[in-house]
């Protein structure tokens, strides 16, 4: 607030009645560890419109068809404890939000992953009016969805950037059963990785740590995003200090009003150094400024560097020798950054600066060598080379300034108010105050006007001490006066009009507004359930199967699945491909990229031109394709249905059938077949489970000196690429025709243990997933499958016959139904 922001988004923790010992009482945000408290939330929000701040609150993971009462409830306090908006992810939780309290805002989150002007009107489809776009997308692409619809548009620009678009990476949940999509982010992307290139270890240098992005830094681009018309700069302050938040917040709040204000920008070179120091994993406008593979991700440390200010050139018996660029003072903070000469998640050398001494023969400048002394024991000169860089890591001097942000007793930053005084001699005198929003209190003194002996009350007068509003949280802005007759008015007098109107001024901005907000689940879940006889709709079970590459083709047309889906990363060898299928006698289905781009919205005619099936995996595409006849669609995972509100609403959509998200477990999977009807999904038996979907090409990156595909010279198309994790486990990595990548979990993820129970609820058409299986592996795949459908095997016996299959094991993944599951909650519609 003291720093200028006009809005702080926030988690808030569960209702006391509905935290459980199980944990399953989690607050609906993406930060599980943080959250304010549900029953402070009305005193905080009157605080905060007090000093005309609004509150975003964050309801942004996936919820659960047993949480959806736990949802409603605490749905209905946010919206009457006063709440300004809304951010969510869950697309049937947007709507059913708007069904509980119709005139509480929903903003859709980054999450929702919407890159162009056709996800942001799914998005108002469910109950939006605001979105918050992906931050992958550069200026121009911003520049085009903002003139493309009239939904209002809110953008990252500054913070920590996660590798992965936000709501498509799966990574936690693959590897430690802890969800992104439910705010259990493991931060898999800060590890070390090892490259392989047709099978052969990579030296990258000093670059380990391969899907490690730098932080978001976009102050430079503020005119630009006023220009375009984006309405709020979002900066993400997750796990961060008080002093970070503080100076980032002043720089783009003076970036703003500078642009506004059609001034240039601004800024120092000392405080862009601070917004540096104070948290950087390297800073820079990234994605944002258009597309450069080679800088988002440096690769050489993971965490916070802060400003690099020298060269470690030799030591010396009590000391470290350092080449320096910038000047360091005793009590800073530093770190020796060693690379990858050692192990990456080895403690590093470093420590606060005793001394600063010249160097033998050597004076003391910037530039010039210099020799840093520490504490006794504080560094390991054995663990220093020549030719480490040196980080501050800690300025002592910055916090003397960012200390009256934090420290003040009376509001730093305020808000502007207009003045109306009314002085008629004879007459009660009146003072109006109106706020920015147009708020508005009167106030009158005791007693009428006298006729003034010496100094009559002036504008001038009125200017200085109406003016006096420190301690209020407002400045004055604009006064007029209506004075009549020479009037006399004690200045205390005047005081207290001024302190009057102040003060229920401020008590009018803190009441919360006035919402009906009524309990709307039961209505819309009967809106959902089947209403059919599921037993009679019941057929044979259907194996679906997906590949990648022309060979795996091959396989699958002998093994003549019920479809056969093509995710190609070359568009041009898709058409005859399709045709193949065709001839076979075999559906054919064409997976789409589940990101699309404005640039990229002739990719959604290419694919109706196949006349195929389309498995659709952007909601940009899906609501492009309303009111388009012809082929069928499927709805893929990564559209995100977590619950039976999402799914009928896709649905509804035109959507033949879904893919749940890999956010539910196997039991949880049942469960909506159960709800929405088992013939509107199609599972997924056998993956590799996508566990980052990000817009970084380690390709390009990697394996070329370009920039973008432009000049990259397309190594993805000549060589097969798996990053090795620190358990020894190959990750395979595809792009797809946007340049985007996917890692794959090296192990497949099968569902064996779980078939027998899916067909007991109803479940008939299971999805095969091929990444770099082998025309003998695709082959074998299929065969185990089709012998547990048809009774030959067990499931125990089908998992067995797939580990042998696989170089490396599989794995249950995402669908390990955890012990005491079956205790929860009961459904919602049970």
């Amino acid at each position: 607030m003291e720093a200028g922001a006009d809005a702080v988004f926030f988690g808030v923790n569960p209702l006391e009645g509905d935290r459980r010992a199980d944990g399953t009482g989690a607050g609906f945000h993406a930060r599980a560890k943080v959250g304010f408290e549900a029953e402070v939330l009305p005193d905080i929000m009157r605080d905060l419109h007090g000093r005309g701040v609004m509150a975003f609150v964050t309801f942004n993971v996936l919820v659960f068809d047993r949480e959806l009462r736990d949802a409603e409830r605490q749905l209905i306090h946010l919206a009457e404890s006063g709440v300004d908006a809304l951010i969510v992810q869950d697309l049937g939780v947007a709507k059913l939000a708007r069904e509980i309290c119709p005139d509480l805002p929903i903003h859709g989150s980054t999450q929702m992953s919407i890159t162009s002007a056709e996800g942001a009107e799914l998005a108002r489809r469910f109950g939006a009016s605001r979105v918050v776009l992906g931050r992958e997308l550069s200026l121009q692409d911003i520049g085009r969805i903002a003139r493309a619809t009239d939904m209002e548009l809110e953008t990252f620009v500054h913070g920590a950037l996660c590798v992965s678009y936000s709501g498509q990476c799966f990574s936690s949940e693959a590897w430690g059963g802890r969800s992104a999509n439910r705010g259990q982010c493991a931060q898999a992307c800060r590890l070390p990785y090892e490259m392989i290139v047709d099978g052969e270890y990579r030296d990258l240098g000093d670059a380990r740590y391969l899907l490690s992005p730098g932080d978001l830094y976009a102050l430079h681009q503020v005119p630009e995003l006023v220009r375009i018309g984006v309405d709020c700069l979002k900066i993400e302050g997750r796990y961060k200090d008080a002093e970070f938040v503080a100076l980032t917040t002043a720089a783009y709040r003076k970036a703003v009003d500078e642009a506004w204000a059609d001034l240039p920008l601004s800024v120092t070179r000392q405080e862009e150094q601070d917004l540096e120091q104070v948290y950087s994993r390297g800073l820079g406008p990234h994605f944002m400024a258009g597309t450069n593979h080679q800088t988002v991700v440096r690769g050489r440390a993971p965490r916070h560097r802060g400003v690099r200010v020298g060269t470690v050139t030799g030591l010396t018996e009590r000391g470290v020798l350092v080449s320096l660029t910038e000047n360091v003072k005793p009590g800073d903070g530093l770190v020796f950054d060693p690379a990858n000469w050692r192990k990456p998640q080895g403690k590093e050398e470093g420590g606060f600066v005793y001394q600063v001494n010249d160097a033998p023969g050597g004076s003391r400048q910037a530039e010039s060598q210099v020799e840093l002394r520490f504490g006794r024991g504080a560094i390991d000169p054995s663990r220093i080379r020549v030719g480490d860089p040196v980080w501050r890591t800690q300025d002592p001097s910055l916090n003397a300034r960012v200390k009256p942000l934090l420290d003040a007793a009376d509001p730093v930053y305020t808000r502007p108010v207009s003045a109306h005084f009314v002085g008629h001699v004879g007459q009660v005198p009146t003072l109006t105050l109106t706020d920015e929003q147009g708020r508005s209190v009167t106030v009158s003194a005791e007693t009428p006007l006298s006729e003034a002996r010496n100094r009559a009350l002036d504008e001038a007068t009125l200017t200085e001490q109406l003016g006096k509003l420190g301690g209020t949280g407002f400045h004055l802005a604009e006064l007029t006066a209506d004075l009549r007759g020479a009037a006399f008015l004690p200045v205390s007098a005047l005081n207290a009009l001024r302190r009057e109107a102040a003060d229920q001024l401020t008590e009018l901005r803190r009441q919360l507004p006035e919402r009906h907000a009524a309990p709307h689940l039961q209505h819309s879940l009967a809106a959902v359930a089947p209403s059919h006889d599921l037993q009679s709709m019941v057929h044979e079970p259907k194996l679906h199967v997906l590949v990648r590459t022309p060979e795996q083709l091959d396989a699958a047309l002998e093994q003549r699945p019920n479809s056969i889906t093509l995710d190609y990363l070359e568009l041009y060898g898709l058409k005859p491909s399709v045709e193949r299928v065709k001839a076979a006698g075999i559906p054919v289905r064409v997976a789409s990229p589940r990101i699309l781009k404005p640039t990229e919205q002739n990719l959604q005619k290419f694919l109706l031109s196949l006349e195929a099936g389309i498995l659709v995996r952007s909601g940009g595409l899906l609501e492009g394709l309303q009111g388009v006849n012809g082929p069928q669609l499927i709805g893929d995972f990564s559209l995100n249905t977590a619950n039976v509100l999402t799914a009928r609403g896709l649905l509804d959509m035109g959507l033949s059938r879904l893919t749940p998200t890999h956010d539910l477990n196997a039991q949880q999977i049942a469960e909506l077949a159960g709800l929405v009807g088992p013939e509107q999904l199609e599972v997924i038996a056998y993956q590799h489970l996508p566990v980052f979907h990000t817009e970084h090409c380690v390709f390009c990156r990697f394996l070329s000196e370009g920039t973008d595909y432009t000049n990259c010279g397309h190594p993805c198309e000549s060589h097969r690429v798996a990053l090795r994790d620190e358990r020894g486990v190959v990750h395979p990595v595809m792009a797809d025709v946007g340049c985007r990548n996917t890692v794959f979990e090296g192990r497949p993820q099968v569902a064996g243990a779980h078939l027998q129970d899916w067909l007991g609820a109803g479940l008939r058409d299971f999805r095969l997933e091929f990444v770099h299986e082998s025309p003998e592996q695709v082959r074998e795949v299929v065969q185990a499958h089709r012998a547990f459908l048809n009774g030959e095997i067990s499931g125990g016996q089908l998992e067995a016959r797939l580990a042998q299959v696989t170089d490396q094991g599989v794995t249950e993944g995402s669908l390990f139904v955890p012990d005491g599951f079956d205790v929860l909650p009961p459904l919602p519609m049970l």
